[in-house]
């Protein structure tokens, strides 16, 4: 995934926060032999992770509930309930769950029948620990997203959630929502395009987790520093005879393969891949979404790929709005991070005064929500020191970035209704959301402040 847009544990990239659970790195190690699960678990705690043993199938299942957030190692025969077995169990429960089976030589048929129904992958006895350290690593990074997905899913699936992780009333940012709601049950290949820092990430993972593909694999790697070969060999696999992780296409087998930075691809992968999808047919057994993370000048993304790729590809198309035309959602993101930052800071927020607002609206946002979300963690502390503006940290991160702090001049309309939805906000911020105090100070009937509030997306419970 691309460092640049991935989901951080703080803040979404997109100005949507999502708080992805903690990497998990534990291991069930399951084997009816005391020496051999022992010496596993030494050595996976030698490498980091915390490994827990189990004599048998049966004990085992006591502790690997639904969201486990780890990983399972088990042999294929053990007395009782065997490996086999076992993974049907817990695939039948939890699908996304990586189960590892250790096997003898004479059970590969049986683990590579094993790989068909689910299972993540299998060891040879006797096995190198590098390479049964290197399998668990992989296999704890796909269900760390696995789970981020699921919670992805289960919020997004909650309307209310919804909208305030895609934060905003502006058209654009409703049709974004009905669109990865759409998409997200279609069958379909999918491109997501739009410039930098507005959460092109964070839409993919949520078209996967608000779909049927939602229990399988999500899988993202990017297109770009990579050599042909290298990327070829990731992809679709190495003819080579040491090539022994699966490609990715396959991993993601009944899943979702996100490839970042897809015009970086190159005319020859461009081409297997579009093979690739045309092997594949209507009913794509892997699911590609492919972000476009830079243009060249003058050049746009059709031009980066080849006709019959892109039209593939474009077939759904979902195009992220930059945040300076979604009017005033910038100024309902700003508060939702200040808000943020400030309960993490534990620091008062900073009140926007109208020259803040305005400054908001006008500035060129060329970071998109990143940059936002970077000038409110910077407001926040500011206000701690109790020194300096809004508009002063606008205009020293415009300068040192050698650019302008304004774009062209918006209608006096959006000043006029920006100066009455901060007022507003400030004033349900200081009297904690009573609606009464808000009317007297403002000298404004119940009516007509009710009707501003909805109009500028703001709700009493927000202050109380």
């Amino acid at each position: 995934m691309n460092d640049t847009d991935q989901v951080e544990a703080r803040a979404a990239t997109d100005g949507e926060a999502v708080t992805p659970p903690a990497e998990p790195s534990r291991v069930l190690v399951i084997d009816d032999e005391k020496d051999m699960r022992d010496s596993i678990a030494q050595w996976l705690s030698l490498s980091g992770f915390q490994a827990e043993t189990h004599a048998s199938a049966e004990d085992a299942l006591r502790v690997l509930g639904p969201d486990f957030n780890g990983v399972v190692i088990s042999d294929i025969r053990m007395p009782g309930m065997g490996g086999m077995a076992l993974l049907k169990k817990l695939t039948g429960t939890d699908g996304s769950l990586p189960v590892i089976l250790i096997t003898g030589h004479g059970d590969v048929p049986m683990a590579v029948e094993a790989m068909r129904l689910g299972a993540f992958d299998f060891l040879e006895k006797p096995f190198d620990p590098e390479q049964m350290t290197a399998l668990v690593r992989r296999a704890l990074k796909a269900r760390a997203v696995a789970l981020e997905s699921r919670a992805l899913r289960q919020e997004l699936a909650d309307g209310r959630t919804l909208m305030q992780r895609l934060v905003g009333n502006a058209p654009e940012m409703v049709r974004l929502r009905d669109d990865i709601l759409d998409y997200g049950q279609a069958d379909g290949h999918v491109l997501i395009d739009g410039e930098t820092g507005t959460g092109k990430t964070l839409v993919a993972q949520a078209l996967h987790a608000v779909g049927p593909r939602a229990g399988k694999r999500f899988i993202s790697v990017s297109c770009l520093g990579l050599d042909d070969e290298t990327l070829a060999a990731r992809l679709f696999g190495s003819d080579a005879p040491s090539g022994t992780d699966l490609p990715l296409v396959e991993e993601a087998r009944g899943g979702t393969l996100c490839l970042e930075d897809i015009e970086a691809l190159s005319p020859t992968l461009q081409a297997r891949l579009l093979a690739y999808i045309n092997e594949q047919g209507s009913a794509a057994a892997t699911r590609i979404v492919a972000i476009c993370n830079a243009h060249e000048p003058g050049r746009t993304l059709e031009d980066a790929l080849r006709p019959d790729l892109f039209f593939r590809l474009a077939a759904m198309k979902i195009t992220l709005p930059p945040l300076r035309a979604r009017g005033e959602d910038i100024l309902a993101l700003f508060n939702a991070y200040c808000a943020r930052f400030a309960e993490e800071y534990g620091s008062p927020a900073p009140e926007l005064s109208a020259q803040d607002a305005a400054h908001l609206l006008q500035a060129p946002w060329p970071g998109n929500i990143r940059q936002l979300i970077s000038i409110a963690e910077q407001a926040v502390l500011q206000k701690r020191r109790d020194s300096g503006t809004v508009v002063s940290l606008m205009i020293a991160e415009n300068e040192a970035a050698g650019g302008a702090l304004t774009t062209e001049g918006k209608p006096l309309k959006e000043y006029v209704e920006a100066f009455e939805r901060t007022l507003i906000d400030n004033t349900m911020r200081r009297h904690k959301g009573s609606i009464t105090a808000v009317m007297e100070e403002l000298s404004l009937p119940r009516r007509t402040l009710n009707e501003k509030m909805a109009k500028y997306g703001l709700s009493r419970v927000d202050y109380v």
